[in-house]
């Protein structure tokens, strides 16, 4: 494969773009992406990749220390000898190919690797036999059909090629047999969103790379997740717990306190007073620790903290007052990490009423999401278990266990999962388990003393593998650790605010949720780990899932928060386009665009009917002779533009376009405005030479 392009190659049909484009231009997604060549590197493809520092040594460059993509080496060299140093390599017969480093014009920080690939999609009427005649003829051999679709393959290059697949791409675009034709380019990942928190590198739980102890994908996608949302303060995440403390730097910001109350001091500044006054601080961290640069960040950091600091004792006044008021303050998830000192709880009829008034009168009737952990036992929230070993035979024989809250059909009951994809041996288990969520592994009944049992025999030996969670820590010496960060916090105590900050991202993203619909969301969208192995104190398995798409251990499985948070978005857009009315009008006129004018055309659609803008498109026919020549922007009633298409059609000629608030995001703009109005499409010609004519466009509201 070279990068010389003959003058006289095979397929090249004249016309269309320039010869000196060739090697400049970019087949993309249906547009043409100008390119630069990096002036100090280029790369290589080798049968013996470790062969190549051998071949490099003598000549006046080096291997570049930078991670290069699979099968390809990155060469640094002095740009004044790029090309000749470069021929030198290619011509080795270790060589497959060698390529110059492209990048995007006017964006020095992009890197585009070409491979030896090309997709070809052909008109429909292209037999087998005109393709293989096609590339063959410049040195193309095909590799595979591309499922879904019609008449396109994936071709390598051979040893025949003249060209690199670049400029042989352009190439084909020529063609009138070819649709599209695209190198395949390597580029570096773009990080997600990652805090700036100093030690968010350590919260393995939100996102990790790897590592010891760390399975593939044990976190919750919480990066992917922020690229949509990180929260957002009209959503209030109520911890109720024994205290919070709120001068923590982690809870500082503009808004971010919403509502406090101590029901234990009767006052509203629920701070710790006892010396054990920890276990609120960790889960409010967890939840929404603020972005700010120091300490931890939570998995819903924009969101607001209503800190509720509990008497330590249930009753039905206490559910009745914590519940009620989380709800007249405006919190839209309550996040609840204990329950009941007792083996078997059931819920008051005050108590179960508390929480199905929470969870369908709140949020102005849209109910406030509730969540609650499912405990520290290793023991089902509901059923019976043959109990022996206990310490003075406190538990003997058939025992019942139920957790009364965790079974409440309005709850969402969080079990505990470890860094290996693992349940945690303390995690307790059922039928009403709807998922769970990242936390430490430990013995069962560890840091159980509030339920009297200080463990819970037989009791494990052994090493329990699985790293803890790193959160918010009350401030100075007393807390969990001596600073301000707790490092090993854990327990489906943790497992719960994190389920609880993901329904807050949910919620951002999409307010009109139920919370019945974010709990449905969370379960469908969580991700299915499976545990084989036997539980290490009763052998029996439950980490695998039924027909039913649920299991003991794990509910509905791993929340997962990009997944949940994008979910709640398209659903979102589809509710908006199922409940609205549409208003649809076309402008049938042909106008001929103005060759190099700037003020372009403006095309008119009149709305007459009233309502407020749901949804959006638009659909646009031009017939031009480069329509890279063209922008298109539609102006709303309101006086406000928004670019629908920008000079990147390149040499196509015809344009038969829908945009919409998925393709164009920026029609955003135009949501929750009047539809009444005139709104007017705008097409600019803004080269020389080339001329065309706006057919017809047809603008489609939503109301």
């Amino acid at each position: 494969m070279s990068d010389q392009t003959p003058v006289n190659s095979p397929g090249n049909q004249g016309g269309g773009m320039p010869e000196s484009s060739f090697s400049q231009v970019l087949q993309r997604g249906g547009e043409e992406l100008l390119l630069e060549k990096v002036n100090d590197r280029f790369t290589v493809n080798a049968v013996d990749k470790a062969a190549i520092a051998g071949l490099i040594e003598p000549l006046p460059a080096d291997v570049s220390p930078e991670r290069a993509p699979a099968k390809l080496t990155e060469i640094r060299v002095d740009p004044a000898q790029r090309d000749a140093v470069m021929q030198q390599v290619r011509d080795a017969d270790v060589v497959n190919y060698a390529s110059h480093v492209y990048q995007l014009k006017d964006d020095p920080g992009s890197r585009l690797y070409l491979t030896d690939q090309i997709t070809i999609q052909f008109a429909a009427s292209v037999t087998a036999e005109a393709i293989a005649q096609i590339t063959t003829a410049i040195g193309l051999q095909q590799v595979k059909p591309i499922a879904g679709v019609p008449n396109t393959f994936l071709f390598e290059t051979t040893a025949s090629a003249q060209e690199n697949p670049l400029k042989i791409a352009n190439r084909l675009m020529q063609r009138s047999e070819v649709l599209t034709a695209e190198p395949n380019i390597v580029v570096r990942t773009q990080a997600l969103y990652r805090p700036r928190d100093p030690i968010y590198a350590k919260q393995w739980h939100l996102n990790h790379n790897g590592g010891a102890d760390l399975a593939p994908n044990s976190h919750v996608s919480a990066e992917q997740a922020w690229d949509l949302t990180r929260g957002i303060r009209s959503v209030t995440i109520a911890i109720m717990d024994d205290a919070v403390d709120v001068s923590h730097p982690d809870f500082q910001g503009i808004g971010k306190i919403v509502a406090p109350r101590d029901f234990k001091e009767n006052d509203f500044l629920p701070l710790p007073g006892d010396p054990d006054d920890n276990h609120g601080t960790a889960c409010a961290g967890v939840a929404t620790a603020e972005e700010n640069g120091v300490g931890s960040v939570g998995v819903a950091p924009g969101c607001a903290l209503m800190p509720i600091r509990t008497t330590g004792f249930l009753d039905d006044q206490t559910i009745e007052e914590m519940f009620g008021w989380a709800v007249t303050k405006g919190a839209s998830v309550i996040s609840c990490s204990w329950g009941p000192a007792s083996v078997y709880f059931p819920l008051s009829l005050r108590q179960r009423a508390a929480l199905t008034q929470a969870a369908t009168t709140g949020r102005n009737g849209k109910g406030c999401v509730i969540v609650f952990a499912a405990g520290n036992a290793n023991r089902p929230t509901n059923g019976s278990v043959d109990e022996s070993g206990w310490p003075n035979n406190a538990l003997s024989g058939p025992t019942s266990w139920l957790g009364g809250f965790t079974v409440h059909p309005d709850v969402i009951t969080v079990a505990a999962s470890t860094s290996l994809n693992r349940k945690a041996a303390y995690s307790n288990w059922g039928a009403e388990v709807s998922v769970c969520a990242p936390s430490n592994n430990a013995p069962p009944g560890v840091g159980l003393q509030e339920t009297g049992y200080v463990f819970t025999p037989p009791q494990i030996r052994g090493a329990l593998p699985g790293l803890g969670i790193v959160t918010t820590d009350r401030v100075g010496a007393t807390g969990y650790s001596a600073n301000e960060n707790a490092i090993d916090f854990g327990g489906t105590s943790s497992a719960c605010p994190l389920v609880a900050g993901v329904a807050a991202l949910v919620l951002s993203a999409n307010p009109d949720l139920t919370a019945a619909e974010v709990r449905q969301l969370l379960q469908q969208t969580a991700d299915k780990i499976v545990d084989p192995n036997p539980d290490p104190q009763f052998g029996f398995r439950k980490g695998t899932y039924e027909a039913s798409g649920r299991c003991d251990w794990f509910g509905y499985g791993k929340v997962n928060a990009a997944k949940a948070v994008q979910a709640a978005v398209q659903r979102q857009a589809a509710a908006a386009i199922a409940s609205s009315r549409q208003i649809q009008q076309q402008n049938t006129t042909s106008v001929a665009i103005p060759d190099n004018n700037p003020q372009g055309l403006t095309s008119t659609i009149q709305i007459a009917e009233t309502g407020t803008v749901r949804s959006i498109q638009i659909s646009v026919a031009i017939d031009h002779t480069f329509l890279g020549d063209l922008q298109i922007s539609l102006i709303s009633p309101a006086n406000q533009t928004v670019l629908l298409q920008s000079r990147s059609l390149g040499r196509s000629t015809r344009l038969q376009s829908t945009y919409t608030l998925q393709t164009t995001p920026l029609l955003r703009r135009f949501l929750n405005q009047s539809a009444q109005g005139r709104w007017q499409l705008r097409v600019v010609d803004a080269a020389e030479s080339d001329t065309g004519t706006l057919n017809n466009w047809t603008l489609t509201l939503g109301v």
